[in-house]
């Protein structure tokens, strides 16, 4: 059974349980006021009776004569001794002189009730007669409330009909708001069973009435999670293209060298260097394929401790003057002694991965500037080249996982994998600090890290944590 159908069901039933209990409650008053009425009025005419009620000089209960104008009409009436004898009958409903059987007919208490009697349905009221208490007689009235008994059934059908009509109703408005209303399910649905036979995340489901209500905003959800899941899946799929071709080009290398190394019956130092270089290439993309591994499942240990950021710099400075040899310039234009607490050994892969791409994408004969300094509860490092500058439309990108801006940095023999970025900034973020970029396209590309300081009040188990 659908959703719509089952929700349809349970608004009609509400409806019409709602309908039929208030029409039941409206029945049973009018029917509790029909017959208080009729009680009303036989209770009336049997004031009017007992007025001309005496006993005779022999003891018997005797009734002066009244016209059938001063009373109830419809009434009967039988006026019976102690013993249950018949004194006077007045029957419009029964058998002349035949009165109505009470097993309790010395019953010291009136009663009103309701019985029925050769086919009629009666109201009855049962009044004891006593004089200095003690019980003389009976009077019976009897009132045929047939006229109730219409009353009361034509009231019945119309509760029901008057319940069952407004549920019809509300079944068919439920229907049409409720198709309305999930259409945008149906249509979620079947673009679901669409993408999974198809594989296509590029489409998206059309947004029908409002955004603000719950259906507009699962919509909006489910286009968000399939607009991320495609981009997820392109960023994969150029990743993909981009380790198969850089695999290959080591791997060739490789494969060629030792194939001619074999048929020169030699190994050649010049072409074991280039295996070692290509290996050494390999590397670095298991091991940063490894870290992002390791960052995007939280399982990257962090081990905290107080870092010398001004020593830290230095090394990676003498480090990359080293890897810069003459063809780019490194220079350290500020440094002041700074102490943070975070782990030494990520924050250095950090540093070296900033300025070797700086080296990297800097043609030579330009600069790469270092500086360190303090910016009120943070320490700032600056890392700033002259070299080619990333497109506007790719400075957004960079630090998303596998990205490369190929298009417009060249590619070099050591060209990076697209996680370099991403592991930095993760890094960075972990440290309770954060990474900015700027670039001019042609003219160079400035990084800058805030990093936290080191608080002076800061526990030593709070030092030595990890994350």
């Amino acid at each position: 059974m659908s959703l719509r159908l089952r929700l349809t069901l349970l608004y009609s039933a509400l409806t019409g349980g709602i309908l039929l209990l208030f029409g039941m409650l409206v029945y049973a008053l009018i029917s509790i006021l029909l017959i208080n009425q009729v009680d009303y009025n036989l209770l009336a005419t049997a004031r009017e009776v007992l007025s001309r009620v005496y006993l005779n000089s022999e003891g018997r209960l005797t009734m002066n004569e009244f016209s059938r104008s001063e009373l109830m009409p419809g009434v009967s009436i039988w006026l019976l001794d102690e013993q249950g004898k018949v004194e006077y009958a007045s029957t419009f409903i029964l058998s002349p002189g035949k009165p109505i059987e009470f097993s309790n007919l010395r019953s010291h208490r009136q009663q009103l009730s309701s019985i029925y009697v050769e086919g009629n349905h009666l109201r009855v009221a049962n009044i004891p007669l006593r004089i200095q208490n003690r019980l003389v007689g009976t009077l019976q009235l009897a009132y045929n409330i047939r006229n109730v008994d219409v009353t009361r059934q034509a009231l019945l059908q119309v509760v029901v009909v008057a319940a069952i009509f407004p549920m019809l109703v509300a079944a068919a408005a439920s229907w049409l708001s409720l198709g309305r209303a999930l259409a945008p399910i149906s249509a979620l649905t079947e673009t679901a069973m669409q993408i999974s036979h198809a594989d296509d995340l590029s489409r998206r489901i059309p947004l029908q009435g409002s955004p603000n209500d719950e259906i507009g905003r699962l919509v909006l959800a489910f286009n968000d999670t399939l607009e991320r899941l495609e981009n997820l899946f392109n960023t994969q799929q150029r990743f993909l293209a981009d380790v198969s071709h850089e695999l290959r080009t080591p791997l060739t290398v490789i494969k060629g060298n030792v194939a001619l190394m074999r048929k020169m019956g030699t190994a050649d130092p010049e072409l074991l260097e280039g295996i070692e270089e290509e290996t050494d290439r390999l590397t670095r993309l298991v091991v940063n394929l490894l870290l992002e591994a390791q960052a995007e499942s939280g399982k990257l240990p962090l081990h905290f401790a107080p870092v010398e950021l001004d020593t830290l710099l230095l090394e990676v400075f003498k480090e990359m003057r080293v890897l810069a040899r003459d063809r780019v310039h490194i220079k350290i234009t500020e440094i002041d002694q700074v102490v943070v607490n975070g782990d030494r050994d990520r924050l250095e892969q950090v540093l070296i991965n900033l300025v070797s791409n700086a080296i990297k994408y800097t043609p030579a004969g330009g600069d790469v500037f270092l500086s360190l300094a303090k910016v009120g509860e943070n320490a700032r490092i600056i890392v700033r080249d002259t070299g080619i500058g990333i497109p506007p439309k790719d400075l957004p990108h960079i630090f998303e996982r596998f990205y490369r801006a190929e298009k417009s940095r060249s590619r070099s023999m050591d060209g990076g994998f697209g996680l370099g970025l991403s592991i930095s900034q993760w890094i960075v973020n972990h440290h309770g600090g954060h990474i900015e970029v700027d670039s001019v396209e042609g003219k160079g590309t400035t990084f800058v890290i805030y990093l936290p300081l080191l608080q002076t009040s800061s526990a030593p188990s709070e030092q030595e944590r990890e994350k």
